[in-house]
């Protein structure tokens, strides 16, 4: 989708997540999760939840086991007044999306969008994730998710695109760690170690869009949406090229309209494998200019559903703290960065 034109202006003027778990003790829909979540968003932008026009979610029925799962998250909004509500059935970044276009189609002037995940109430998440995979030849095989991955980082170590230094020193300064540590740790799925892989995380995370004034009264410098594009690679790994991610680029050259990219100060990408971060480097095209996920990303915890969202937020936050005048977040969504989000950001004035 073309953005170069927006109808109204529309930015993001609060952004929380909760602590990072390897093993939360609360239950799947979380709400143990949201409410705290929720209470720092209005602190932060001073809205009342009566003061949200639009909410929308990502999450999986898949993780938590049942259907409609997410109908009861909404207890942590309250019950009372009726609200105008939507869901994705994925990562939050996605609802961004639909709150965005709400927002510019005139339905709503405020939104509040979340996403939760509780990975650690899987008995068995390699299963649960390969049920994304192509129904008839993937899935009923039950491939591990840390296994695909090294099958991809394996593609590019011997198409010479990266060697097993490069995945260290992106290892080593996800995680502050020495690059001897990174040499001596594990293998968790040849090539990879335990230091390219992400941690199963639980989590949430909440981000609130305003538009045009409305963001103005509420922050001083709003991070401006100036482009957001989506695109998907086919489900058939076997169709794909898994060093490259042409979804990515594709994003990209909708969020701009198909203009260049130009200056990045910051981008937060959602690369969950350390190789994965090399490939959308390269499709966006980002130099070393370019500050790469300070936020410590996806490797270092992936809370599943809310983990897009949160790089959308972490690059916002950069803008209204003053850290950043232009940001990039990125979302990935399926297996082996099949599904990419990009949305460009930026403070004005």
């Amino acid at each position: 989708m073309t953005t170069t034109t927006p109808a109204r202006d529309v930015a993001i003027v609060a952004f929380a997540h909760a602590a990072h778990s390897e093993a939360s003790p609360g239950t799947t829909n979380g709400v143990e999760m949201l409410a705290p979540v929720f209470a720092e968003c209005y602190e932060q932008s001073g809205l009342d939840r009566r003061e949200i026009d639009f909410w929308c979610s990502g999450s999986s029925d898949y993780l938590a086991g049942r259907a409609f799962s997410f109908i009861s998250a909404i207890e942590a909004i309250g019950a009372t007044p009726s609200i105008q509500e939507s869901h994705v059935e994925g990562d939050a970044a996605w609802a961004l999306f639909e709150a965005w276009l709400t927002i510019l189609s005139g339905h709503a002037d405020t939104a509040l969008v979340y996403g939760f995940g509780k990975a650690s109430a899987s008995a068995d998440l390699d299963a649960t994730m390969a049920a994304q995979l192509d129904p008839y030849t993937q899935s009923p095989l039950g491939p591990g998710r840390h296994q695909l991955a090294a099958l991809q980082a394996r593609a590019g170590l011997d198409a010479g695109m990266w060697s097993t230094d490069d995945l260290a020193r992106i290892a080593a300064r996800t995680h502050g760690i020495e690059l001897a540590e990174v040499a001596a740790a594990r293998a968790e799925a040849d090539p990879l170690t335990a230091f390219d892989c992400p941690p199963v995380t639980d989590g949430a995370c909440a981000v609130i869009l305003a538009a045009g004034d409305r963001a103005k009264e509420i922050r001083t410098t709003p991070a401006w949406i100036a482009g957001l594009g989506q695109a998907i690679d086919s489900a058939e790994l076997g169709a794909r090229d898994l060093t490259a991610s042409p979804s990515v680029r594709e994003a990209a050259r909708q969020a701009t309209g198909g203009a260049e990219l130009g200056p990045i100060d910051l981008a937060e990408l959602h690369t969950p494998y350390s190789h994965q971060e090399i490939i959308v480097r390269r499709e966006l095209g980002l130099g070393d200019n370019v500050r790469i996920t300070p936020s410590g990303g996806s490797l270092a915890a992936d809370p599943m559903f809310s983990a897009g969202l949160e790089r959308i937020g972490y690059a916002a936050k950069a803008i209204y703290d003053g850290g950043a005048r232009r940001t990039l977040g990125h979302a990935s969504a399926g297996p082996l960065l099949q599904h990419n989000l990009v949305a460009l950001l930026e403070g004005r004035g």
